[in-house]
């Protein structure tokens, strides 16, 4: 059964008769129909009445939608109105450009723009470095996307991938200190998008490449960071890879195993499945079965392959171990999932090794559920925020955008990448290590520091860094 998420909450403005017991009856009722009821506060008292406002959270909007039809039957209330919390939290945009600077005066308006701006112009034009100390490019990042595997939803366009694009620029803001911005470009053409984020880069310090579709997501990555001087990072692949090693390194600790010597079986061979895969072989990692919808890759396999999938069956699958996922799960220490809701099953995690660690991060459903694999599998993680063990990509792009920004790398490799996961795993001591704390809060402010310092420290040492002065807070 599925859990109320307060992705679904909604506020219901009811009207009950002024009666002892009256809103305990209505309650009840909300948490009869599955409801998980939050603040209740008064908004009006009329003659022989009570109006209030009561949030609840849904499992989906399914459930919202019959919580209010079952409300509706009852005689002691009256529902005045529905409000989406959700979409009331993205009237009008979450985010927005503000002034640095006061313009109040006509001189504040002379240093500004006209007339005194043109001396600052002339410095870029004779320096293009002191873009990085006289405008914003030192501190902001494109998120940049297509609209073609927005979520899980898939190819839904630019437009409708802009609120996610937000919500990417409000964490890169609160979590780094950075400004970024979302350009959501209508094309599909590899060519385009790769001449676009070219043509835009002089305005930003990185590109941070969100929600393109796998294979051409691989190719415009390597395209641009082989032409820009810039950071060019697509968080899909690498900021999911270094979150899922930085909890598998705190989780091999618990189960007293070694990443070179367990077997690791993944579902998804997308952006993210590829990046994990290459980013635990860049940690040691020696036996990884990889699974598509056609089972497992391996060499020799002809149906549904790419250039990636190619790469990846001949550098994967040393046994060379055929069949479809619940056959090659058999034995596995650790499985990852990337993919889609309900492939496996508790007689699948059975059938794994003993102390399994299981990560079924499709969202928003997993591969098993949590609750069915329940005292099998020695550790679980989820994407999801209403489970133990948050497998989330916030933990990983502001820090390491913050570190690449204030060293001025001119790329993100997987030196750096290695090292933000090593910092984001380092975060919890090993006397606080559990099977339900693998992975630090994505609230916990000491998280994007340690990552940005341990990527200026990789930067410097892997000879990308431009400046060697160290990170500066945003």
């Amino acid at each position: 059964m599925k859990r109320p998420s307060a992705g679904f909450t909604f506020t219901l403005r009811i009207k009950f008769r002024n009666k002892v017991g009256i809103i305990g009856e209505g309650l009840s009722a909300i948490g009869a129909a599955g409801g998980d009821v939050g603040a209740v506060d008064i908004v009006d008292v009329e003659k022989g009445f009570v109006i209030r406002d009561i949030t609840v959270r849904a499992q989906d909007e399914q459930h919202c939608d019959e919580i209010v039809a079952q409300l509706k039957k009852s005689d002691i209330l009256e529902i005045v109105h529905v409000s989406d919390m959700t979409f009331l939290m993205h009237l009008g945009g979450k985010i927005e450009i503000r002034n640095k600077a006061p313009l109040k005066t006509r001189s504040d308006l002379s240093m500004a723009y006209t007339h005194g701006v043109a001396r600052v112009c002339m410095a870029i034009h004779e320096n293009e470095d002191d873009a990085y100390n006289l405008t914003i490019k030192k501190n902001s990042v494109a998120v940049l996307t297509d609209g073609s595997a927005v979520l899980g939803l898939g190819d839904i366009g630019p437009q409708a991938a802009m609120p996610v694009m937000e919500g990417k620029a409000m964490l890169f803001k609160e979590f780094g200190g950075i400004d970024a911005y979302p350009i959501c470009l209508d094309t599909h053409d590899v060519d385009e998008i790769v001449a676009t984020a070219r043509a835009i880069s002089p305005g930003f310090g990185g590109i941070n490449l969100e929600d393109i579709s796998a294979p051409r997501c691989f190719e415009i990555e390597e395209r641009l960071r082989k032409k820009l001087s810039i950071p060019v990072f697509h968080d899909d692949q690498h900021g999911t890879a270094i979150v899922v090693i930085a909890a598998l390194m705190n989780a091999l600790k618990i189960v007293n195993k070694e990443i070179g010597e367990i077997k690791i079986v993944i579902s998804g061979l997308g952006a993210a499945g590829i990046a994990c895969a290459k980013i635990m072989m860049a940690a040691g990692a020696k036996n990884i079965i990889g699974c598509d919808r056609n089972g497992a890759l391996y060499r020799g396999r002809s149906e549904g392959l790419n250039s990636i999938k190619r790469w990846f069956a001949d550098n994967s699958n040393p046994e060379n171990k055929k069949g479809s996922l619940k056959e090659v799960i058999k034995g596995a220490d650790f499985f990852l999932g990337v993919s889609a809701p309900g492939l496996l099953g508790r007689n699948d995690i059975k059938n794994m090794a003993p102390d399994a660690i299981v990560f079924s991060l499709a969202n928003p459903d997993p591969e098993v559920v949590p609750e069915e694999i329940e005292g099998i599998a020695r550790i679980v993680a989820t994407g999801r925020s209403d489970y133990l063990n948050q497998i989330n990509n916030v933990l990983c792009f502001p820090g390491i955008f913050r570190g690449a920004l204030d060293c001025r790398a001119k790329e993100i490799n997987m030196e750096m990448n290695v090292a933000a996961a090593e910092a984001i795993a380092a975060i919890i001591p090993d006397s606080e290590l559990s099977e339900e704390y693998i992975i630090p809060s994505v609230f916990n402010k000491k998280v994007a520091p340690a990552v940005a310092s341990a990527v200026v420290d990789a930067a410097i040492k892997s000879g990308v860094a431009r400046s060697t002065k160290g990170v500066v807070e945003g």
